[in-house]
C-alpha cells in the first residue's frame, strides 16, 4: 500500500512538472508599442533597445527576400538602410534594421521580438543588446545564438541576414 501511494505521488510530481514546463504561446492578444510588418502584437522597440537612432532614409521595407542562407557582405559602396524579413519563431516575430555605410555595417536597429510576456521580454533584453554587438563586431550575420534565447538569437541572425542580402542585391 505504502509502495503505491509513493508511485502515484512520483507520477503525480513529474506530471504536474512536465505541464508547468511548457510555455503556452498566444498569437494576437495584446499590442505592444509599434508594429511593423502588418502584425498586431508582436511589435517591440520598446522593451529592446536599439542600438541607433538611425533615421529610415533608404531601403525597403521587409517584404520578401532570402531567408538567410547565404553569407554575403554587402557591396564596398552600398549605403542606405535596409530592412530585414520578419523571421517568425516558436514564441514570435523577430525583425531587425541595418544602417550600412560603405558597404559596413554601422547600426543595427530591432523592430520586432518576442514580447508576449514577462519571460519573452526577459530574455529579448538580455540577448538583443549582445546580438547586436557581435554584429556590428563581425560587420555580418555570422554571429553566435545567445543561450537560453536560441529562437530569439536564430531570428535575429536570419532576420539580419535577409536585410543583408537586400542591400547586396
Amino acid at each position: 500500500m505504502m509502495r503505491r501511494a509513493v508511485i502515484a505521488t512520483s507520477a503525480t510530481i513529474a506530471g504536474v512538472s512536465l505541464l508547468l514546463a511548457l510555455k503556452p504561446h498566444h498569437s494576437g492578444l495584446a499590442a505592444a508599442s509599434g508594429t511593423t510588418g502588418g502584425r498586431t502584437g508582436s511589435g517591440e522597440s520598446a522593451t529592446a533597445p536599439p542600438s541607433s537612432s538611425e533615421s529610415e532614409s533608404s531601403g525597403s521595407p521587409g517584404s520578401s527576400g532570402s531567408s538567410g542562407s547565404t553569407k554575403k557582405a554587402a557591396k564596398p559602396s552600398t549605403s542606405g538602410t535596409f530592412t530585414g524579413d520578419a523571421v517568425d519563431t516558436r514564441y514570435g516575430p523577430v525583425q531587425v534594421q541595418v544602417t550600412l555605410k560603405s558597404g559596413k555595417i554601422k547600426a543595427v536597429k530591432v523592430l520586432q521580438v518576442p514580447n508576449e510576456n514577462g519571460r519573452d521580454r526577459e530574455l529579448a533584453s538580455m540577448a538583443v543588446p549582445r546580438l547586436t554587438r557581435e554584429a556590428l563586431a563581425a560587420g555580418n550575420a555570422q554571429i553566435d545564438t545567445v543561450s537560453g534565447a536560441t529562437y530569439t538569437s536564430e531570428g535575429y541572425i536570419n532576420s539580419l541576414q535577409s536585410a543583408l542580402d537586400k542591400a547586396h542585391a
